[in-house]
């Protein structure tokens, strides 16, 4: 698998088993400028390290697609597994299975928010959709928990291959600044 870009553009991809931040040396979790959020709140963002940006999308099974068609982009919801450090949902024929057949760039979105604490965080990857055709990789797939909520048969299989995983988090100030895999505040 070709390597990661985590949190802004690299000149060298970040390879997958680096767990390293662009935005602070050493890996750091580096912290956003505080922004007014509203009359006496300030709130702050934190860009998140590749390690927990996979940690929140091995932790949601919802998240969203976004891929070009011949109108325009369009996003869709799907139920989604992590594995081996790529997104990979199922669909039927259609939009999506489109974008895969072609070597699409697409990106891939999912999140998590508290409204009532104005916190949340967000993880997006964008990388090249591709159909698993492979007999042994589809059979290995399906041994996965990976079951789609719409109705239909889904039984063609997509993989994302990331080239870009950003992150961001937002904190109220003087709250917690992680939060669990829920938008929870965590400890």
């Amino acid at each position: 698998m070709a390597g990661i870009t985590v949190g802004c553009e690299a000149e060298e991809p970040i390879p997958p088993s680096t767990n390293s931040s662009c935005f602070a040396p050493g890996g750091g979790e580096p912290s956003g400028p505080a922004m007014n959020d509203g009359p006496g709140q300030r709130a702050r963002w934190q860009e998140l390290t590749k390690s927990e940006c996979f940690e929140l999308l091995s932790g949601q099974r919802l998240g969203r697609v976004a891929v070009v068609d011949d109108q325009g982009p369009i996003i869709f919801p799907v139920n989604f597994v992590l594995d081996r450090h790529m997104v990979v949902f199922r669909t039927d024929e259609g939009t999506k299975l489109a974008a895969a057949a072609r070597g699409g760039r697409v990106a891939f979105e999912v999140d998590g928010a508290d409204e009532a604490a104005h916190t949340g965080w967000s993880v997006v990857v964008r990388g090249e959709a591709t159909e698993v055709t492979d007999p042994e990789e589809l059979a290995r797939l399906r041994k996965l928990r990976l079951s789609p909520w719409v109705p239909g048969a889904k039984t063609r299989y997509v993989r994302i291959l990331p080239a870009k995983l950003t992150g961001r988090r937002i904190s109220a100030a003087g709250g917690p600044s992680h939060q669990d895999r829920n938008g929870s505040p965590g400890p």
